[in-house]
């Protein structure tokens, strides 16, 4: 780490209006809820902000776990374990459609036998990218 990135760490600052309580529930199988209660500076609760709430799961994969995160619209811990299912798999479906994009990028990189290497000028050496 350089000088500068050291000393831009003294200009690090708690953003005091927008502190959260973290409350964790669990079903112990495939739910995690995190609720953040909005506090002031001293930890009494603020109600002039509204509660968040975000579900978290994982899901199998051929690679292994895939842990899936997304926020759910919700006034209470109620009306948050109701809309769980639906906002998992709303998350699912993004994180699908983004791997569809990354494949499609990927795919429409052409491959050029003999073309100049990124960052090489010329036509001279190995195949490169384009």
């Amino acid at each position: 780490m350089s000088d500068e990135e050291v000393q831009g760490l003294g200009e690090i600052r708690v953003d005091e209006q927008n502190l959260y309580r973290e409350e964790v529930y669990t079903d112990l199988r495939v739910a995690t809820i995190r609720r953040l209660i909005p506090v002031t500076a001293d930890g009494s609760t603020d109600v002039a902000r509204r509660e968040l709430y975000s579900g978290q799961t994982n899901l199998m994969s051929q690679a292994g776990p895939l842990p899936v995160e997304c926020p759910i619209d919700a006034a209470n811990l109620t009306e948050a374990l109701a809309k769980f299912p639906e906002a998992i798999k709303e998350a699912v479906e993004r994180l699908v459609e983004e791997a569809k994009e990354m494949r499609r990028r990927e795919a429409s990189r052409i491959v050029v036998p003999g073309g100049p290497m990124p960052g090489q000028g010329g036509g001279h050496g190995g195949g490169g990218l384009v």
